[in-house]
């Protein structure tokens, strides 16, 4: 473990949950919080300058996501270990997270001491998912198809079949513009190339053939 404290870097557009995480770094002396910003292009360009060890990264900010500001922080400052913070405990926004290149994950009602482990265990180049997040994890691997075993709706790519499971669960494509940290624009070209390929025309049409290839849950 090294001797300098860890530099750490707040992105939330919470007022509240940034001055009640100063708080509780200010009482410890090995971790220092170098900069905060509540928008995530107000993140990228500080992260940038003040090359923190470690961020803590709202999901959901306005403007950039915080998925996409931590892909943008990752390409620029690869080093930088980046624990995704939300409300959120849906597997769709764990697993962009990851897909992302997060180093962990904690929810916003995580304990005190839960943030603090997880904040020096990714210092120490360590990956932590708090409990409630290890667990969907290990439940979703546990459902997950045996390697080899066929695709379901082969005929569509790894992300549109990602795009069909969450309109399957009635997520808009806003919110999956969010979820997946791309653009509106992007998202209605893949729902578009879905419709096509799967033959339909409306979303519960589409939301039909997902679940008879098991994808959202029960048919």
């Amino acid at each position: 473990m090294h001797n300098e404290p860890i530099r750490l870097f707040i992105a939330d557009d919470h007022a509240l949950f940034r001055e009640g995480l100063r708080a509780l770094i200010s009482a410890t002396a090995d971790i220092t919080c170098v900069g905060e910003a509540a928008t995530g292009e107000e993140a990228l360009s500080q992260i940038e300058a003040l090359q923190p060890d470690v961020v803590l990264m709202d999901i959901n900010m306005p403007g950039v996501s915080g998925i996409e500001a931590m892909r943008r922080t990752l390409r620029t400052h690869p080093t930088a270990n980046v624990i995704m913070v939300t409300m959120l405990e849906d597997d769709a926004s764990i697993f962009a997270a990851m897909r992302a290149g997060a180093r962990g994950y904690v929810l916003k009602g995580a304990n005190h001491q839960e943030l603090l482990q997880a904040i020096r265990a990714v210092a120490q180049g360590q990956v932590l998912f708090g409990p409630a997040i290890a667990t969907r994890i290990t439940h979703f691997f546990a459902k997950a198809q045996p390697a080899g075993a066929k695709q379901p709706l082969p005929e569509l790519s790894e992300r549109e079949r990602e795009i069909l499971e969450m309109i399957a669960r009635h997520y808009t494509n806003p919110e999956i513009a969010q979820q997946l940290g791309i653009g509106d624009k992007t998202i209605r070209n893949h729902v578009s190339n879905i419709f096509n390929k799967l033959q339909v025309a409306t979303r519960a049409q589409a939301i039909d053939k997902a679940r008879q290839a098991g994808l959202g849950g029960e048919p």
